[in-house]
């Protein structure tokens, strides 16, 4: 690792007060080459984290933290704020088992003061802080620091309509590293900062208000006039004061010298605040910044010679379902596709390059994704949303009541079912089944290997109404996918093994590791493929023939698949006993997925121990009925 000596010093933000100021960009300097370092050997997200060393030391030297409440949007780029908030040696084990979260976790430490992980949320949560210290007389602030791609979803401006009527003094930092609302920051847009959000500008502004209180048309015209001068200057500018937002900005993210004099100003400002920011992402590391996609979120590399191609020899279901829809797009002039901001981690790359004109990146706005994509249904379009799953719960009232009730043709392909290894218990898919098998006229399928999840979203496109096929994260287990579609019998399920005593029914990718365990049981194993509707006629036959049946699945047990088939024993009043293995009733924490799979005993050991104890607990009943007889 490079040597830093300025940062070794620093473990604390009350330390990076009492440092000379013209120290801080050698310590901007010095945590920027430790952050590059570390990412490149544990892997995370590294070109956000890049961009916001400047910011992270201002706030940090500003308020007084963790009284001053920071709130980071999404979450992906506090490596920073972790780094001088006592954690820097836990950077060795980011994201990684017993390690730091790669996300603010308020259990990690105080100063993260809310957890986040999904976008657009930080306004409203900092906000509720600046309310709450308003009525009880606290002079501690809140500070939202939201990122220009969160401020596309909805949640962000319901937020900043409702701060006009607290009052509350919220601090609202747009980390705006894409340069998408802003003009270019130069030396007059950072001097005009300075001015608006300072003392002297804001007290004459309160004065001129005062005075010409008496006189409300000559008030309006000036509060008028002030919009529109702001508005000539900086166009975003009128949109936020709009909200009831004094905007100020944009200024040069990575000046300190600019970043610190004006965040100083806003702390002294009453009522809603917002500060403009332009960064760039990967800031220092030339190839994160030519492509700050590629080196958003990255595995282990050399830092040296980047991020190299690699070719695997297997397909990850994410690729699987990019081929299927490029594909399927070039028999169907019908197909459109949906993402919400999730292009690359979808696999939507190629299609979006193809056919342009059929793709659509909604931004940050899931609800407004699927209601769109009802809307292109009703006019006869046949509209796939990728969407990954712990996403997919934002939208759930619009998949009910837009999709599912008027009964429409829109085909959700859920990446990231059940666990998602380093990115930890906010983005695991571990509730889908669960919340989507109590919803009239689906069809919910579950893939078992990288041929079937094809097939599946083949059968689910042409489905007359709301399909849904769920798949996880990474590579399946090597079945080379069929180019020839050819749509499953819905409802469907297939016996792969026929055996005695034990039934496995397995939804999803488990079935290999069924399989395995079958192998030591002599058990059947029926690869189930739909959760809605189940196949009842498979499900008897098991039942009626084996003395006990498992469920398997990668989703929560309540609820799950597993629920289902009890529901069909229980309507056809057949007594077997039947235990339903799936994700424990907790959050997993991050880890390898291996190691997720087997601390919640879903890989064979852990099938293989959970049914010999279930034989054994029926062995040992049996035995007490025959005593007590």
């Amino acid at each position: 690792m490079t040597p830093t000596p300025l940062l070794d010093r620093i473990q604390w933000p009350h330390q990076i007060r009492e440092l000379e100021r013209r120290a801080l960009p050698q310590l901007a300097e010095e945590t920027r080459r430790f952050i590059l370092e570390s990412v490149a050997r544990t892997g995370g997200h590294l070109s956000s984290n890049l961009g916001t060393v400047e910011l992270t030391i201002a706030l940090h030297r500003v308020f007084d933290t963790p009284q001053d409440r920071i709130v980071w949007d999404v979450g992906h780029q506090t490596y920073t704020h972790k780094i001088l908030t006592g954690r820097r040696d836990g950077m060795a084990k980011l994201r990684q088992s017993g390690g730091l979260s790669g996300f603010p976790r308020r259990d990690e430490s105080a100063y993260d003061t809310f957890g986040t992980a999904h976008s657009s949320t930080s306004i409203s949560a900092a906000l509720g802080m600046a309310t709450a210290f308003k009525r009880t007389g606290s002079p501690q602030r809140a500070v939202a620091v939201i990122g220009d791609g969160a401020m596309t979803g909805g949640m962000a401006f319901e937020a900043m309509n409702n701060a006009r009527n607290t009052g509350a003094n919220l601090v609202v930092v747009l980390n705006d590293n894409e340069m998408s609302i802003s003009h270019p920051v130069g030396a007059l847009s950072n001097h005009l900062a300075r001015i608006m959000s300072g003392r002297f500008y804001n007290s004459v502004r309160r004065g001129g208000e005062k005075v010409l209180g008496v006189a409300p048309p000559i008030l309006e015209f000036a509060k008028r006039w002030e919009e529109h001068m702001k508005g000539m200057v900086n166009p975003p500018a009128t949109l936020f004061e709009e909200f009831g937002f004094n905007y100020i900005g944009p200024i040069d993210g990575h000046d300190l010298d600019v970043l610190i004099s004006t965040l100083k100003n806003v702390r002294q400002l009453d009522g809603p605040q917002f500060l403009h920011v332009v960064t760039r992402k990967g800031k220092g590391y030339p190839p994160a910044e030519q492509d700050p996609i590629l080196y958003h979120g990255v595995t282990p590399f050399d830092v040296e010679q980047g991020i190299q191609p690699k070719t695997a020899a297997k397909q990850t279901f994410t690729q699987v379902f990019g081929d299927w829809l490029c594909d399927m797009a070039a028999q169907d002039e019908r197909l459109y596709a949906i993402t919400p901001a999730m292009c690359e981690g979808s696999g939507l790359v190629r299609f979006a390059k193809t056919w342009p004109e059929r793709y659509f990146d909604v931004g940050i706005a899931e609800q407004h994704a699927l209601t769109f994509a009802a809307g292109l249904a009703c006019e006869g379009l046949k509209p796939v949303v990728a969407i990954y799953s712990t996403f997919l719960q934002r939208a759930y009232d619009q998949f009910i009541h837009d999709i599912a009730l008027q009964n429409l043709p829109v085909l959700l392909a859920i990446d990231r079912a059940g666990l998602v290894g380093a990115d930890g218990p906010t983005h695991a898919g571990s509730f889908d089944i669960t919340f989507l098998r109590c919803v009239p006229n689906l069809t919910l399928m579950t893939p078992s290997d990288e041929n079937e999840c094809r097939q599946m979203l083949y059968t689910g496109f042409q489905w007359p109404g709301p399909a849904a096929v769920r798949y996880p994260r990474g590579y399946g287990p090597g079945v080379l996918p069929q180019q020839p579609f050819s749509a499953i019998p819905i409802g469907r399920g297939e016996l792969k093994r026929q055996g005695r005593g034990v039934a496995l029914l397995v939804f999803g990718t488990l079935l290999a590791s069924a399989l395995e365990v079958a192998e030591t049981l002599n058990a059947s194993v029926a690869n189930m493929r739909f959760v809605k509707p189940l196949d009842r006629a498979l499900i008897l036959e098991l039942a009626l023939g084996h003395e006990l049946l498992v469920t398997i699945e990668d989703n929560a047990v309540q609820g799950g698949a597993g629920s289902g088939v009890a529901e069909v024993l229980g309507a056809e009043n057949i007594s077997v006993p039947l235990l339903q293995l799936g994700l424990p009733d907790r959050f997993v924490e991050q880890a390898d997925p291996g190691v997720q799979l087997s601390a919640c005993a879903l890989d064979a050991p852990g099938l293989l121990a959970a049914v010999q104890q279930r034989l054994q607990q029926l062995h040992l009943l049996r035995q007490r009925h025959t005593l007590q007889a």
